[in-house]
């Protein structure tokens, strides 16, 4: 069954679906645009790896109840020896623990150097909020902004706060960064909204070479359907993170007509 929004589905952003998305979506991009780079180029798919603790880590809980040895003299004879007071009972805490964190990127090789030519990521949550995944995809970056590599950077997630572009506060929903190492620090944007299809746009590759134009929007429907979201989706109930006023009346009005709500 196909989505049953034009352009990006808000639902696929819950944190419940995207690690899956995110992971098919990689492999989706690779597949599709393998075959047109042959014989010059390559997909490599590669993985980030940190470690991180935050407040969606992993947590180690202290149980309720300790188990010791009692402290209560239990001779019959009168005894001088003081009783102890009995231990206060604990309280539950918790304990972050560190978190190893592995986040899927593209890299397209030139065959005959080895050079990476391009590198395609896809924003996850922890890239956009402050803390160590913020931290390691700016680190990495910066890396590629300041080398002869092209970027592409997709943002499909409404929530937390977009990468940061110079001397420009463009607003939107969603946005996708293509970054020629030859333009920079110009860079080409296309911002779109919820109620817009996901822009096309051209693959860069080496300075003469045919540049394959990826539809992301074919990607992302297919992923939706083949990964079967369709049966474990409750339209019913407002997308995480929530739509807010702006778009919370179009969404329902369009489920309805689809018999989804």
């Amino acid at each position: 069954m196909p989505s049953p929004f034009p352009g990006m589905n808000p639902y696929l952003e819950n944190p419940e679906f995207w690690a899956e998305v995110h992971s098919r979506l990689i492999i989706a991009i690779a597949d599709v645009i393998a075959p047109q780079l042959r014989p010059k180029y390559r997909v490599a798919v590669e993985k980030r790896v940190y470690q991180m603790t935050d407040e969606n880590s992993i947590l180690v809980g202290i149980p309720d109840v300790v188990v010791g040895r009692s402290l209560t003299n239990t001779e019959k004879e009168p005894s001088n020896i003081a009783i102890a007071i009995p231990l206060t009972k604990p309280i539950t805490v918790n304990l972050p623990i560190l978190e190893e964190v592995r986040e899927g990127y593209l890299e397209v090789r030139e065959v005959a150097t080895g050079e990476v030519v391009t590198v395609i990521e896809i924003l996850s949550p922890k890239n956009k909020r402050t803390g160590e995944g913020r931290k390691a995809y700016e680190s990495k970056r910066q890396q590629v902004l300041g080398s002869l590599t092209h970027l592409i950077e997709i943002d499909l997630l409404r929530g937390g706060e977009p990468m940061p572009i110079l001397g420009n506060q463009i607003k939107s929903d969603y946005r996708i960064l293509v970054s020629r190492s030859e333009y920079r620090p110009k860079a080409e944007l296309y911002p779109f909204g919820l109620q817009e299809q996901i822009p096309t746009f051209l693959l860069p590759l080496r300075q003469g070479d045919t540049e394959p134009l990826l539809d992301l929007q074919a990607l992302i429907h297919g992923v939706y359907d083949r990964a079967g979201f369709d049966l474990v989706i409750d339209y019913s109930g407002e997308p995480i993170p929530p739509l807010g006023e702006v778009y919370s009346a179009w969404v329902s009005e369009l489920l309805k007509e689809q018999s989804l709500r």
